[in-house]
């Protein structure tokens, strides 16, 4: 399979759907355009679209068939965007680029920008809504999907995760820590990512235990990766500073395990992530398993 030409296809996708999306953000009017802008300045600074791609897999992986469930896949990339918007403010990382662009709150300012952020959050929850309204999944299954990503965003997942990150600045922890931070922060996210496809696919307990299983170990891959770009990568190639973590005091994989451990505990994770694929047969077209392999091997 030719995974980058495979990403290539669903990121367009997904980057025409955020167009009309905001472009129906600004028909319908109100006293919020520069919010408007913020949203739209961020979304469309780029991204690999990780998130939607992973939900559209795991949905054809159960068996779903219907490209309205494109809307609620791009839901989490709004998630996404506005976790990056609030994680770059001054009160958090205070950083300057992201994407090899200014950070929204260094164009819009701050107070823009935080509004911006949460306007992205309730958005993608009115997607997710008007897409599980659109695929008439009923009351039940619809609120195990909104439900299901409102635990993975809020205290229990992204925003719990940021608490402990942002505590742990300049502190010495310990490898439990370090992985409480990044299976909330980073994982929380790719994991509801899987089991929200497999939610609108109607899947069974079983297949949702293995796509959640599947997203963490590619979660963690992915951050050990996103670390080890840290410390080996280019700002430019990366779209933002390049050693940022080391300079805030993050603890990072790198810095509690070393360089070479950290890409063997990535490449476990990674063979894990595939592993359970093939045990519950969620991924006929190798998409999931490409995918998988994909994140392993990003340079950015």
């Amino acid at each position: 399979m030719d995974v980058k030409a495979q990403l290539a296809e669903q990121k367009e996708i997904v980057d025409r759907r955020i167009k009309e999306l905001a472009e129906s953000w600004r028909r319908g009017g109100g006293n919020d355009g520069d919010v408007i802008s913020a949203m739209e300045y961020s979304l469309i600074a780029g991204g690999k679209r990780i998130r939607p791609i992973l939900a559209m897999a795991s949905y054809r992986g159960c068996g779903g068939g219907d490209e309205r469930a494109w809307r609620g896949a791009v839901a989490l990339e709004l998630i996404h965007t506005y976790t990056l918007i609030h994680d770059d403010l001054p009160s958090m990382d205070d950083d300057d680029f992201r994407r090899g662009m200014p950070t929204c709150h260094r164009v819009y300012g701050v107070r823009t920008a935080t509004l911006a952020g949460s306007s992205m959050l309730l958005a993608a929850f009115e997607e997710l809504a008007g897409c599980c309204r659109e695929l008439e999944l009923g009351d039940k299954i619809s609120a195990r999907a909104m439900s299901g990503v409102a635990s993975a965003v809020g205290g229990g997942g992204v925003v719990g995760g940021q608490v402990v990150d942002l505590e742990s600045e300049h502190r010495e922890i310990g490898r439990d820590t370090l992985h409480y931070i990044h299976s909330h922060k980073t994982a929380a996210l790719l994991r509801v990512s899987c089991t929200l496809g497999g939610i609108l696919a109607g899947a069974g307990a079983e297949k949702l235990k293995a796509l959640a299983a599947y997203g963490e170990d590619i979660g963690l891959a992915f951050q050990i990766v996103d670390d080890l770009l840290d410390v080996e990568g280019d700002s430019a190639q990366l779209g933002k500073t390049a050693g940022a973590d080391q300079a805030r005091g993050k603890a990072t994989f790198p810095s509690l395990y070393g360089l070479e451990e950290s890409r063997k505990l990535a490449a476990a994770a990674a063979e894990r992530s595939c592993a359970v694929l093939r045990r519950r047969d969620l991924d006929p077209q190798g998409v999931l398993a490409a995918l998988a392999r994909f994140i392993l091997d990003r340079s950015c």
